[in-house]
């Protein structure tokens, strides 16, 4: 019985590295795709305050002058 006890924790040592290389891999994929998401969300902000730099969501208009002006950009 010992032998078979033996031979099973053997084995489920290999088992058990397998998925901690999984977990790894995994762990990897999400940074890249944190990272990537981060830089699509400071992309987007970038846009947005090209778009509008007065700040006034919602009432700004594109390349609008007195906005501009009012904002120091120009």
């Amino acid at each position: 019985m010992r032998r078979l006890m033996e031979f099973y924790q053997f084995f489920w040592m290999f088992e058990s590295h397998a998925q901690q290389r999984l977990a790894w891999e995994d762990a990897a994929q999400a940074r890249i795709a944190r990272a990537r998401a981060e830089a699509q969300a400071a992309a987007q902000l970038r846009a947005m305050l090209t778009a509008n730099p007065s700040g006034a969501l919602g009432h700004g208009r594109l390349n609008d002058r007195a906005a501009l002006e009012r904002s120091g950009l120009l």
